[in-house]
């Protein structure tokens, strides 16, 4: 998209979807599906699987005691949606997605 800028990128995996790279960028959440074999080490980037425009996250918050997620509600047109996501630090992400939840909101 014109004017946008990635600010986070990291392998994760989402309960529904399974493997795949998280993307935060000035003005959406990405989610693209990865398949990778063990033999060769390669991983190859699938389809985009989610692609929500921050103005459409109604929710970021943080779950999980062992196994820790960030998670984002999104607002579809069946109504209210919840996506978790596995990545490494589920604090930094919801900070910076609630950061950027709120500036785009300030535009």
């Amino acid at each position: 998209m014109e004017g946008e800028t990635k600010l986070k990128q990291e392998d994760c995996s989402e309960d529904s979807f399974g493997p795949g790279i998280l993307t935060l960028t000035s003005k959406r959440v990405a989610f693209d599906k990865t398949k990778g074999r063990i033999a060769d080490f390669t991983k190859r980037v699938g389809d985009t699987v989610l692609d929500v425009p921050l103005g459409d996250i109604t929710g970021v918050w943080k779950e999980g005691l062992f196994i820790k997620k960030v998670c984002i509600q999104v607002r579809t047109a069946e109504g209210q949606k919840d996506y978790k996501f596995g990545v490494f630090n589920t604090g930094g992400w919801q900070k910076d997605i609630q950061k950027a939840v709120d500036a785009h909101k300030t535009q």
